[in-house]
């Protein structure tokens, strides 16, 4: 029999964030989070000022079987005026007993709290992990993204959810040189409306535009799908957790003559191997593995890029894109993984369409009504 309970003690937070680490320990394509990272997501995350949320373990014969999260995003019902929960950070074994368990407990919760449907998986907002693996198993996963074992649509499925909206992902060849006409066109967009690209040498040099970027991005994505805008103190908290890692040759910041940012994209060497071997812990030598991978790789992921509405249509995806394929060149990246971009999101995905991607990964929001 399937017994839930909720984790609310740290003691039971950090078992209910390890869990995964049992159930993927034979898999080669699941990436770990950073587990100080996910504790400070779950129990000291700024959004909790806004958010309810409960976390459940499943156990089976004493051991632990599943976990999931139950949000309730107050920001996100106030923007769309709907009564929506979210689930998140949810894994079990292939038993039906135990998924059911899981999404009664929190089915119940949310509509104990006068919620009227919940969808999933997503996190507090849209950088945290979301969406289930649907097509790709064999494709080695991202920091950014969630890997989950090809049973788990079936199970979501008899549970009663159904498809809200898809995910795809793009692995792209990174080309060999850049061409001389690539590289013009750029200089005469950089030309026309007197912009220029940020040269940082360090990534503290970044600092100073941190809040116009996570300004920006709040902007730019304010129409995209679970969406919701990110206060100081979370855009202090994503600044503290990533920021550090930022490589300065991997980032392109562009800025106007009144040195006004008009739009940024934001790639770093792939992390999955180095978190794979330093299984999600950066001391006492996990961050060795990281420093290596920021030196010495041949892949890289796409995290986020945004253009200023003022500047979109006018080239400024160029001057992002020129900057950032010439660091791959030179620092001997051949691939690259876009990571989730919403199928509906075609103005992203016809910037890839010059550079023959490859669509590797689907992956889904679901969601059920509540009686």
């Amino acid at each position: 029999m399937v017994q839930i309970a909720e984790a609310n003690s740290n003691r039971e937070v950090k078992k209910f964030i390890k869990f995964p680490f049992r159930l993927y320990k034979n898999s080669p394509y699941w990436v770990p989070d950073f587990v100080q990272g996910d504790f400070i997501t779950l129990k000291k995350n700024p959004a909790l000022e806004f958010c309810k949320t409960k976390y459940f373990l499943a156990r089976k014969d004493g051991q632990i079987v599943g976990r999931i999260a139950g949000i309730i995003n107050e920001l996100e019902n106030e923007k769309t005026g709907k009564k929506f929960a979210r689930f998140g950070w949810v894994d079990f074994t292939d038993d039906a007993e135990v998924p059911a368990a899981l999404f009664r407990a929190v089915e119940q919760w949310a509509a104990s709290e006068g919620m009227t449907a919940i969808h999933g998986p997503l996190g507090f907002t849209d950088l945290d992990r979301e969406g289930l693996l649907i097509e790709g198993f064999d494709k080695l996963g991202t920091l950014a993204t969630i890997y989950n074992h090809p049973y788990y649509q079936a199970h979501f499925e008899q549970n009663g959810y159904s498809k809200s909206i898809d995910w795809v992902e793009y692995e792209i060849e990174v080309p060999d040189t850049v061409s001389d006409r690539v590289n013009e066109f750029a200089r005469k967009i950089a030309e026309r409306y007197h912009l220029r690209e940020l040269r940082p040498r360090k990534a503290k040099d970044f600092k100073p535009y941190i809040p116009a970027i996570f300004s920006l991005l709040n902007q730019a994505y304010q129409h995209l799908y679970g969406f919701v805008q990110l206060n100081d103190k979370q855009i202090k908290l994503y600044s503290d957790q990533y920021f550090g890692f930022i490589n300065p040759d991997f980032v392109s910041v562009i800025l106007n003559e009144e040195d006004k940012l008009v739009g940024f994209g934001i790639t770093m060497p792939s992390f999955s191997i180095a978190l794979q071997k330093s299984k999600g812990r950066l001391f006492p030598f996990g961050f060795l593995h990281l420093l290596k991978a920021m030196k010495k790789n041949d892949r890289a992921d796409f995290y986020l890029i945004a253009v200023d509405p003022a500047y979109q249509k006018k080239g400024v995806n160029a001057l992002i894109f020129n900057k950032i394929w010439n660091s791959f060149i030179k620092f001997g990246i051949k691939k690259i993984e876009t990571n989730p971009e919403l199928e509906t999101n075609t103005a992203v995905q016809a910037m890839w369409q010059g550079y023959h991607p490859r669509n590797h990964k689907r992956r889904r929001c679901f969601i059920k009504q509540l009686s």
